[in-house]
């Protein structure tokens, strides 16, 4: 979801989408008002919680995601990683403002196997300023807490154009 507000803009509206918080919109996905963001259908993950400040997904690792060495792609766990990431900064937005990720910083520190069970990412705001953000999130099994990914990102923040 890193580029969400585009995402937005094309399902609810131009006109729209600079009257919705950051929050709002998070949940209009959550509930089902708003589509997913397409890379969730694509990897096989789902937000499934927000608050201010913070956002939730799960996915199931599977055989689609397998590198030519048999393990989860590290590409998936830098997306699961980001989407929460940006999302946990995009909860944190007031109406008119949106988001792109500009550094990505990912930490794989387990392996991830087409039979690990589901995995969890919690994003968490840290900084949200006027033009820029920052966050943290940590990968782990849903089950068992193991630490499988961490990471952080920076966000450029920006003014959805006509809402300046």
């Amino acid at each position: 979801m890193a580029h969400l507000a585009t995402h937005y803009h094309r399902t609810v509206g131009d006109e729209a989408v600079g009257g919705i918080t950051g929050i709002e919109l998070a949940r209009m996905s959550l509930d089902g008002r708003l589509p997913e963001a397409p890379i969730c259908g694509t990897l096989g993950f789902r937000l499934v919680e927000v608050e201010d400040g913070q956002a939730v997904f799960e996915g199931e690792p599977g055989e689609h995601l397998l590198n030519p060495m048999g393990t989860v792609h590290g590409g998936y766990m830098a997306t699961l990683l980001d989407s929460a990431l940006g999302t946990a900064v995009l909860t944190a937005l007031p109406a008119g403002r949106a988001y792109t990720t500009v550094q990505l910083a990912v930490n794989l520190v387990r392996p991830v196997l087409h039979t690990t069970t589901t995995l969890r990412c919690t994003g968490v705001a840290v900084h949200v300023g006027r033009t820029t953000a920052t966050a943290e999130a940590r990968i782990v099994g849903a089950a068992d807490g193991k630490l499988y990914a961490h990471g952080t990102a920076t966000c450029a923040v920006f003014a959805l154009p006509g809402t300046d």
